[in-house]
């Protein structure tokens, strides 16, 4: 609740910026990618299948990026309550990823309105986002603890991550189908648990069908290897971290 009221706090709009600041950067990209640029997907004519791509896409590195990018600085933006407060500090983490879940939760549930009411919903394979999202959770979650952990003795790592993020974006099929990239290149995608991922959340919420789920069960096998060494990582640097923030 603190983590949720200290972000609209003072705020004439408060928490309607949750849904505000998703649905410009959504506008922004299908105005650009869309009209301008006169983007298509193969195989997919209808009027909304860019836009159904482009928002599925941003909105899932949206959850990753949130969870992993707030994780990564969580323990060094709490450092006074770590410092003068005795809980649980591996709470942490998990408010950034449940305040994360909750944000996703609300502009996705429009999202899914619109989809109803344009009649482009996917139909039965959309209880297949669940055990997806749980991955991409997992995934942000062990590799947000791990750079968190490194952040707090080397600050350079936070900073760097940032930088990473953006890179990685682009390099994500998210505002782009992977039929625009040199077939050369492709295979290399499988080197971005995140491609996979986003690949995944398309096949279900664009063209309706099942993801690769063998696909899907290597980025879980990354996932929690990266969780079991951020727990290690933390378990290990519990008490020397309080000293050096």
């Amino acid at each position: 609740m603190r983590e949720f009221q200290s972000r609209y706090r003072n705020s004439l709009l408060g928490a309607a910026w949750m849904v505000i600041q998703p649905l410009s950067m959504i506008v922004v990209y299908t105005v650009i990618f869309s009209q301008i640029m006169r983007a298509r997907l193969p195989g997919m004519d209808g009027a909304f299948a860019y836009s159904i791509y482009l928002c599925t896409g941003i909105l899932t590195w949206g959850l990753f990026a949130e969870i992993a990018g707030r994780a990564s600085t969580v323990f060094i933006d709490n450092a006074n309550l770590m410092k003068k407060l005795s809980f649980p500090r591996l709470c942490l983490p998990l408010i950034v990823g449940l305040n994360a879940g909750l944000n996703f939760s609300i502009i996705f549930g429009l999202f899914v309105a619109f989809l109803l009411l344009t009649g482009n919903f996917p139909g039965a394979v959309f209880v297949a986002l669940l055990p997806v999202l749980l991955v991409i959770a997992l995934l942000a979650m062990g590799l947000g603890i791990t750079l968190g952990v490194l952040n707090v003795f080397f600050r350079d790592v936070g900073q760097l991550f940032s930088i990473v993020l953006q890179f990685w974006f682009w390099l994500t099929p998210i505002v782009y189908p992977i039929t625009v990239l040199p077939e050369s290149v492709r295979p290399l995608l499988v080197l971005n648990p995140m491609a996979t991922l986003v690949n995944a959340m398309h096949e279900i919420m664009v063209f309706g069908r099942w993801p690769d789920w063998s696909a899907v069960g290597l980025v879980l096998l990354l996932a929690l290897g990266l969780c079991a060494l951020g727990l290690r990582l933390f378990r290990k640097h519990a008490g020397d971290m309080v000293d050096a923030l």
